[in-house]
């Protein structure tokens, strides 16, 4: 039996200038980010709701404020040697919308927020030593909206129409960024989604589904630098003197490795690389892959609502169910995902791992549900254990439910019922709130954050 165990008002010291619009928090380093009306960000690093004594919070470092104006927000961790850093990245319109503005503050060992330099190479990407932040050449105009995972982030522009992809590495205290995938879009994209391998686009209809690391990979272009001829390559292949193959280079969370014989070269990010062989000089560099949205190669599939899979979505007579969006894809574990469409129906897609050579599979339910679901929060876990999640209809009633990770593809229509039963389970803890409610947020897998229509926080806990 679920029992409610702690509910609490927040008050944050020293108190954000009122009204706040979103939260954002990072479980992992317990980061805190309120943004307000005014579009400006307060960071409070190191976040612990329930440790002070009741309806106290107070921080132990002063909030870094993040000026406005911004467009969308992020915290994206950046592995390395296991070593974890916390950035949170912001977007902002520039010259009056014509380019982005990417702004990276990083956590220190001193639970302080600070912005820091960036390094990058590409023609489309600048750092501004005045701004302290790297401007992307596309158009920004009415809307940005930013996803990441390890290492690696995306980036939809409404206007510009496009989906970039970035790999994002950390030396010392400086950042270097690359660019290593532009998707042109054809279709409005309304959500997006980054986690586990898979980028995700949520569509009028259902979900696009990309494979990450083929985003991230990237191409290699190689020059023999004796006769200066340039050649694209081929998943990494490097065609010798005597046409045979002698190079395999390959770009995978953030790194490329370059193999020849017995010669390995883990040179990161940056390129190029020269490799000798024979009486060839070869220089190898990573370039972006660009790939349209509605591309059929390296697996993209388009999951309806309906748990189809369709190959393109273009058809001259659009489907009733196609009018239905995608707003909101959250990461739940073990490569499922939950989707919530513009008119509050939640679904659990199950995408399985890319083999190379075969065909993904992809997997869409419908879970049963009492509500119109217009706030959505779950905390991601790969573990095999039940996972709350929790359900709002914008009101003033919150829902506790559990859903499984046991799916059973080869059942018949008779079994539906019995499925439903396995993978989802009623209702378990239901909070009533005392203000209408704005959003939801994880704090753990049996907490959340609650942010109401007065502008007050609260937190709640069941164990």
């Amino acid at each position: 039996m679920v029992i409610l165990t702690h509910a609490r008002q927040l008050r944050l010291s020293p108190p954000p200038p009122p009204p706040l619009t979103t939260i954002i928090f990072d479980p992992t380093s317990l980061s805190l980010a309120l943004m307000h009306s005014d579009s400006s960000f307060s960071l409070y690093p190191h976040f612990s709701p329930f440790s002070p004594p009741i309806n106290i919070i107070i921080p132990p470092s002063t909030p870094t404020f993040v000026s406005p104006p911004s467009s969308a927000a992020t915290f994206l961790h950046i592995r390395s040697n296991d070593v974890v850093r916390l950035i949170f990245l912001v977007s902002s319109p520039h010259l009056a919308g014509s380019s982005i503005l990417l702004r990276f503050y990083m956590l220190r060992t001193d639970n302080q927020f600070v912005r820091v330099r960036v390094v990058c190479n590409q023609s489309d990407l600048m750092f501004d030593e005045g701004k302290v932040g790297v401007i992307v050449k596309g158009n920004h105009g009415v809307s940005v909206k930013l996803a990441s995972a390890i290492n690696v982030f995306a980036m939809y522009s409404v206007s510009d129409r496009k989906v970039r992809v970035f790999a994002v590495k950390v030396v010392g205290d400086v950042v270097k960024l690359m660019r290593t995938a532009v998707i042109d879009c054809d279709l409005p994209v309304f959500s997006i989604g980054v986690s586990n391998g898979f980028l995700m686009l949520g569509e009028e209809g259902g979900v696009r589904v990309f494979n990450l690391r083929l985003l991230v990979k990237g191409r290699v272009v190689k020059s023999e630098k004796t006769k200066g001829r340039k050649v694209s390559l081929v998943n990494g292949m490097v065609v010798g003197s005597n046409g045979s193959s002698v190079l395999y280079a390959k770009k995978v969370n953030g790194s490329l490795d370059e193999k020849i014989g017995k010669h390995y070269d883990n040179s990161g990010l940056w390129i190029p690389v020269t490799i000798d062989i024979g009486s060839y000089i070869i220089i190898a560099k990573l370039k972006p892959v660009k790939m349209r949205q509605n591309s059929q190669e390296g697996g993209v599939r388009f999951v309806s609502f309906k748990g189809k899979e369709l190959d393109d979505c273009k058809a001259s007579k659009v489907p009733l169910e196609m009018s239905i969006k995608a707003i909101s894809i959250q990461f739940l574990g073990h490569n499922k995902f939950l989707i919530l469409n513009s008119v509050g129906e939640l679904y659990l897609l199950s995408l399985s791992n890319y083999v190379s050579g075969s065909e993904s599979v992809h997997e869409m339910k419908k879970l049963t549900l009492s509500m119109k679901v217009q706030n959505l929060a779950v905390l991601p876990d790969d573990s095999t254990s039940p996972q709350i999640v929790w359900v709002s209809d914008g009101q003033y009633t919150i829902h506790a439910i559990i859903v499984t990770d046991t799916t059973d593809s080869t059942a018949n229509e008779n079994d539906t019922k019995d499925i439903e039963e396995k993978i989802q389970r009623p209702a378990t803890q239901v909070i009533f709130t005392s203000e209408k409610i704005q959003e939801i947020i994880p704090l753990s897998a049996n907490a959340i954050l609650l942010l109401g229509q007065a502008n007050n926080i609260f937190a709640y806990a069941i164990s």
